[in-house]
Order: structure tokens, then C-alpha cells, then sequence
């Protein structure tokens, strides 16, 4: 029997015997211990389940049954340049993709992007990513982005944007009504957020924007605490027009005052923090160390595989890291020796899954295994790997030892999309000829040279770079500041 037909639609599933992380209040592990799975739900978590007749089975044994990890931040359409800007700074990434050659994407190279990238986090385990789609230049792109996520058996969210265009211009188009009306139907498998930015400009052009997603009633995500780009004076802004809500999502938040976290914090705003963008690109240092310092809810995210990784197994490791690299720097600083770590690993797990679902609004059916919850289930299990044993501390282990390579199965809304290792029902070769046909009309387009020098770019002295958006001239005061001290 093939795996196809083995895990027919509609057809019970239960992992037997696994060490399952529920993700309560508690960190309880158990042992031994089966999950059922009937239709879209979890039916059952426990030792010894008895079971509908015709179940298929799955051996859990030795691995390690967790809920579906989720992304809150990922430029799903940018997948295709995969490594493209590995050595780019955030300036670099700023030119080619704002002011250059992002413009020259067309509808099926986000089609091609967003197909790649949903096929690339089931593959690694996560089950639900927001799409932060801020390449949408026309209506048809963002027909493209909704297609290539439908066309994979994942979970997400469009997150609604357009770095060509100002907020209030965008979200003001007829069409991007239309849009609204058209795609976005309430449908379980496809939220919906919109995705922009504050510049911190006293004018507040961004403001019919937020009135716009108030209108529709969604939530806004928004890249803030980006050093240069966006600061104080956008959450400032935020909070005085009652723009920031429990809904919001603060994308970063790396390089805020006390007082911005202060305003998050009242307001009940989350933050998607992305490790590993935040150290390498510049955005200002990984922020988990002040974010729990004030009590906000934390998400991990990737932000794009134009630089990183794809999965959040690097996300909890670098999290980790940086936050207790700091804390020892920090204390080294004071002459004083830190002896017991404050960041946990089951903390980053958490944030990789229930952080997740209450961040996108789901913490009812999301981020954790128990009966009633929606089955987005994840066995991380690798009998070819000397790393799969012997499993001690199962939150150390996702958190240190796992990575995409031990997922062994994905269920997503109760349907097995990955088994031993492959995925299900994915055409592979089909998700690689489109990439294929986007590099080539990026490189055709610009030309050899110029595509050879985007992937080791000099940034012309001319040009200083604190806010990508065309659509005013405000430059942060805190940075040219602090650049005109030195």
C-alpha cells in the first residue's frame, strides 16, 4: 500500500508511543504516549488509546511528538533568491529588493517564491506561517500569492503588502478591496493580517492605512524597532491615534526605548523576533532579554531565505544563544559570573508553537496537543541519526539537538503531508522548474553582471539609507544622531 493511499483522506491517524510535548502551563512531557487524531481534530492524548477501527498507525517510539511549530514572519515570495543576499546587510537588502530589482517580480515569481517556501516549512515541521507578502505591486500578485499557498497542503496567513507603494495608496485601491472580497472568505487554512510599516514621519502617512485595517477588521503586522528605519516615533504615533491593539504584531522590535516596549506591553502586542535576521542583518540586538523583561508575548519567525534558514529549529537555537550571550557579556561587564540561565528551552519551544498561535489570534486550536485542538502534529523522529538518542531533555533536544532533517511526520488540519522522512503529495520537480524560470528572468533581466554584483554589493557612498520608503523623506533623528556623534 503506498503512504498516498494508507493515509486517505478522512481516514483516523495515531502516533503510538511517542514522548509527547503538549505545551501546557506545566512543560509536561509524557512518556509513552499515543495521539489521535479524527478528521481536523486531536481525539485523544494518552497511553494505550484504543482506536477507530481502520486507523492508520504511525510508531512514535523513540521520537518525540510535538504540536505544529509556527512562523509569524516570513517573505514567503522572496524563497527563490534562496542565499542569494547571504553576506548583505540590512542596507543592501533595503536597495536591491525596495528601490532596484525588487520592482522587477512579476505575479509568477511570487507564485514560484510562495510555493517553494510553504513546500520548504512543512518539510521542516512548520505547520502555519504568515506569509508577510510586502511584494504584492498589483492585485495579480497577490492572486499569485493566494494560488501557489493554496496549492500546498499548509497552513497561513497573507500578510497584505507593497514596499513599491505608500500604506495609505494600497490599501485605499479598489481592487485591493476586491481583493479582500474575493480571497479572503474566513476560510480556516488562510488568514489574513496587513502588512506595513511606520516610518515615524510627524505627518502619519500611514495613518488611512491603519483606519483601512480597523475598517475590516484585521490585524496589522508591522517590521518595528529596525534600526534607521523605523523606532520610537512610529510606536509613539501607534499609540496616540489608538492604533495598537492585542492584535498587533511588532515584527523585530530590536532596537526600541523602554518606553515603546512600555506601550506594546499596555496595549497587549506581541513580538515575531527573528534571531537569526536580527543578528546578522542589523536590525538592532535579538530583543527577547527586554521583551520579557516586560511581560510581551514572544513569536519566533525566519523573516527570508534570501538570507537564512527556513526552519525554527534555527530560530530556538539562535534565540538561545543570543539572549544568553548577553546576559553573560552583560554581567562579565560587572565583573559578576552568571550561574543559572534564565532563558529556558522549553521557553523557545513554546514561543515556536503556542507564542505562534496566540500571536495569529489561534491559541484556541493551535500550539498545543490536546483533545478537541485542530491536529497540526509534528513527530520529530530519526532512527538513521546517532543524534536521536538517548532523548534525556526533550525541550533541549528540539531546542539544541533536532533539526529539519528528523522531521519525520507532518500533519496539517489532520492530514499526514509528511512520512518517514518525504513529503506527501508535493510535486517537487514542479516547485523547481517554476523557481528555475524566476532566477532566469532575474538574471536575463538584469543582466549578468549586475546579477553577479547583488550577491557582493557595494552600497554607493551617496547613498544613507534610514528609511527604504519612497513615500516620504523622514529620516530618524536617533540614528542621524547618533551617526553625526561620531
Amino acid at each position: 500500500m503506498s503512504e498516498r493511499s494508507r493515509f486517505e483522506p478522512g481516514r483516523p491517524v495515531v502516533l503510538r508511543g511517542g514522548t509527547v510535548l503538549p505545551m501546557d502551563d506545566l512543560r509536561t512531557v509524557l512518556t509513552g504516549t499515543d495521539v489521535l487524531v479524527v478528521g481536523d481534530r486531536i481525539a485523544a492524548v494518552g497511553p494505550g488509546l484504543p482506536v477507530p477501527e481502520g486507523t492508520a498507525e504511525i510508531d512514535a517510539t523513540d521520537g518525540i511528538v510535538m504540536p505544529g511549530m509556527i512562523d509569524t514572519h516570513r517573505h514567503m515570495w522572496q524563497t527563490a533568491m534562496r542565499g542569494y543576499g547571504a553576506d548583505w546587510t540590512l542596507t543592501q537588502y533595503f536597495v536591491w529588493y525596495y528601490l532596484e530589482h525588487g520592482k522587477l517580480f512579476r505575479p509568477e515569481d511570487v507564485h514560484a517564491g510562495n510555493m517553494l517556501a510553504a513546500i520548504e516549512a512543512i518539510d521542516a515541521g512548520v505547520t502555519t506561517v504568515v506569509d508577510w507578502s510586502h511584494g504584492l505591486q498589483t492585485v495579480d500578485h497577490a492572486d499569485a500569492a493566494v494560488d501557489a499557498l493554496r496549492s500546498v497542503p499548509g497552513r497561513f496567513v497573507l500578510a497584505y503588502g507593497n514596499i513599491q507603494q505608500a500604506p495609505a495608496e494600497w490599501t485605499a485601491a479598489p481592487e485591493f478591496r476586491d481583493f479582500v472580497r474575493r480571497r479572503i472568505t474566513g476560510d480556516d487554512m488562510l488568514g489574513f493580517q496587513i502588512a506595513f510599516d511606520v516610518t515615524g514621519d510627524p505627518a502619519f502617512p500611514e495613518k488611512p492605512a491603519f483606519e483601512v485595517a480597523r475598517e475590516l477588521g484585521v490585524p496589522v503586522t508591522t517590521h518595528a524597532g529596525v534600526w534607521g528605519a523605523t523606532g520610537d516615533d512610529g510606536i509613539r504615533l501607534m499609540y496616540d491615534h489608538g492604533f495598537m491593539t492585542p492584535e498587533t504584531v511588532y515584527v523585530h522590535a530590536a532596537s526600541l526605548s523602554a518606553d515603546s516596549y512600555h506601550r506594546i506591553a499596555a496595549t497587549g502586542g506581541s513580538v515575531s523576533v527573528s534571531t537569526e535576521s536580527e543578528q546578522s542583518a542589523g536590525q538592532g540586538y535579538p530583543p527577547t532579554w527586554a521583551i520579557r523583561a516586560h511581560g510581551i508575548p514572544v513569536s519566533l519567525s525566519m523573516d527570508t531565505s534570501v538570507w537564512w534558514s527556513g526552519d525554527l529549529f534555527s530560530a530556538m537555537r539562535t534565540t538561545l544563544g543570543a539572549d544568553r550571550s548577553r546576559e553573560h557579556l552583560e554581567a562579565h561587564g560587572k565583573g559578576e559570573t552568571v550561574t543559572h540561565c534564565r532563558l529556558r528551552a522549553d521557553q523557545v519551544v513554546d514561543w515556536a508553537t503556542r507564542g505562534g498561535a496566540r500571536a495569529i489570534g489561534r491559541d484556541g486550536d493551535l500550539g498545543t496537543l490536546e483533545a478537541g485542538r485542530k491536529a497540526d502534529v509534528v513527530l520529530v523522529k530519526n532512527e538513521h541519526s546517532p543524534v536521536s538518542f538517548p532523548l534525556l531533555n526533550p525541550y533541549g533536544h528540539i531546542a539544541f539537538q533536532a533539526q529539519r532533517g528528523d522531521v519525520h511526520t507532518v500533519l496539517v488540519n489532520g492530514r499526514v503531508v509528511k512520512h518517514e522522512h518525504r513529503l506527501l503529495g508535493i510535486d517537487l520537480a514542479a516547485a523547481r522548474r517554476e523557481v528555475e524560470q524566476t532566477v532566469e528572468h532575474l538574471r536575463t533581466t538584469m543582466g549578468e553582471e549586475a546579477w553577479r554584483q547583488g550577491m557582493n554589493p557595494d552600497v554607493p557612498e551617496t547613498t544613507i539609507l534610514d528609511n527604504p520608503y519612497t513615500y516620504t523623506d523622514y529620516h530618524s533623528d536617533s540614528t542621524h544622531a547618533c551617526r553625526e556623534s561620531v
